[in-house]
């Protein structure tokens, strides 16, 4: 696969996460090129990418952006509720969210949603703006159909989930 030659758009996302996990089933490598493309795609972001359940915590899995917290607990922040919750969440102002993580001062809105496998919680994806009420629920589905792509190639090869 070559580099792109011109920078994708939300259109674009769709078709080119289906590209990069045609034929890939590992769950770093395709997570790490669905955080690159979902980066690149969507305006205004300043973080984008992955936590993954380990041993009954979030841990830092791939990403694009400035460096991230590396533990959260389960039902701490945006990600732990998310991961609690096994539910999609849109915080338009992190700032009035209780118990907010800040692990980037600059992010202002956050989108948070879940990443099931074989009805597993494999972790979640998460989403930062400097920009509130960034998100809404065009992206949300957007992003849905793109784990759902994700999940759909990681079901295609062996995903070993240390809980």
């Amino acid at each position: 696969m070559s580099a792109p030659t011109q920078r994708l758009t939300p259109d674009d996302l769709l078709s080119a996460v289906k590209g990069v996990t045609a034929h890939e089933t590992d769950l770093i490598a395709t997570l790490a090129n669905v955080s690159a493309l979902v980066f690149e795609a969507l305006p205004d972001l300043n973080w984008a990418g992955f936590y993954l359940l380990r041993h009954g915590e979030l841990v830092l899995g791939p990403f694009q952006g400035r460096v991230a917290c590396t533990r959260i607990p389960l039902g701490k922040g945006v990600c732990g509720t998310v991961a609690q919750s096994k539910t999609a969440c849109i915080v338009p102002d992190v700032h009035a969210f209780p118990g907010h993580i800040a692990c980037d001062g600059a992010s202002a809105s956050e989108m948070v949603l879940p990443v099931m496998l074989h009805g597993t919680l494999l972790g979640v994806l998460d989403l930062d703006s400097p920009l509130k009420n960034r998100f809404g629920t065009a992206e949300q589905k957007l992003l849905e159909a793109v784990l759902d792509v994700v999940v759909q190639a990681l079901s295609r090869g062996e995903v070993v989930l240390p809980l």
